[in-house]
């Protein structure tokens, strides 16, 4: 099979594309035909991407790539609840080879039927990105209908299913986001947003009751003021060693593979309620550029098929 491979540790610069080993299913896992694959830029920086969970070098070539959409092309032994032929979206393992391929095997409660009123190349883009913002929000903030929610970030591949998430819980809205996206994140569903480079949101935001953060940095540290008593935080772009306000319950997390909330998103999505974007669309042979190219709103996607 056809897959991105990297022969070295290195950035985008060392993706190739050549023929390699089709992989097989063990046991809890299924083999899917892979139409296309997200592209998430930072993973060449993660350590999953280059160790084992044992902490020792993967062997070369490494495939990069951890979310799909596909059709089902084998099972491993005591699979059950998925049939060969069906189409399914999702992730798979950080530390294993993953969707830029062909082929990719996946463990199978990390897949969930693919969202029938859209396309591969969205429904690829979604699993990591949409999972976050249900995680963060809903898992860890609780959400409810009424509550003020500030996110950062929120036109960002992750911070727009984050938007839309809060606003289908009833939440009043706040996105930060530069000044040329700001009419973007209202059509998400931001009940106010701010020019980040024009306004510092810590003085004119107090009492939020839940803060998503996606950016990290000053915008993570001056997030713990904006705050009322009990609020909650959470980000996905610092490391767990954050002292937060005690006011406040800190909340560092990494997205993680969940086949009843794939569920649940792919209904949002055929409802109408979520819209995934996609943002540039390449080929798997020039996965290189892929991972070079900036996307102004959601993500670019590799099409296989």
């Amino acid at each position: 099979m056809r897959a991105a491979c990297l022969f070295r540790r290195s950035g985008p610069e060392g993706l190739v594309c050549p023929d390699v080993p089709r992989p097989e299913p063990k046991p809890g896992e299924v083999l899917v035909r892979v139409h296309a694959a997200g592209v998430t830029p930072t993973e060449l920086m993660w350590v999953p991407t280059w160790t084992t969970r044992e902490g020792t070098p993967r062997p070369f070539p490494v495939i990069p790539g951890h979310e799909f959409s596909g059709e089902v092309t084998a099972l491993g032994t005591g699979v059950s609840g998925l049939s060969v032929g069906e189409l399914v979206y999702g992730m798979n393992d950080w530390f294993s080879d993953g969707t830029q391929a062909e082929f990719c095997v996946a463990p199978a409660e990390w897949i969930a039927p693919k969202p029938q009123t859209i396309g591969h190349d969205a429904a690829a883009v979604t699993p990591i990105s949409a999972l976050t913002a249900w995680q963060g929000l809903i898992e860890r903030c609780g959400i409810s209908s009424g509550q003020r929610v500030l996110i950062h970030g929120g036109t960002g591949a992750v911070g727009a299913f984050a938007v839309q998430l809060a606003r289908w819980r009833g939440a009043h809205v706040i996105a930060t986001a530069s000044a040329h996206n700001l009419e973007y994140a209202r059509s998400l569903g931001a009940d106010e947003v701010i020019d980040y480079r024009a306004t510092r949101f810590e003085d004119v935001l107090r009492d939020v009751d839940a803060v998503f953060d996606t950016v990290g940095g000053e915008t993570l540290a001056c997030s713990w003021g904006v705050l009322k008593p009990g609020g909650k935080l959470v980000t996905i772009a610092a490391s767990g060693e954050i002292d937060p306000d005690e006011r406040t319950k800190q909340a560092f997390f990494i997205v993680e593979a969940n086949r009843a909330q794939m569920i649940e998103i792919a209904r949002l999505i055929d409802a109408g309620t979520l819209r995934p974007e996609v943002d540039g669309v390449f080929p798997l042979a020039e996965a290189r550029v892929a991972y070079e190219y900036k996307p102004r709103h959601g993500k670019a996607v590799l099409r296989v098929v």
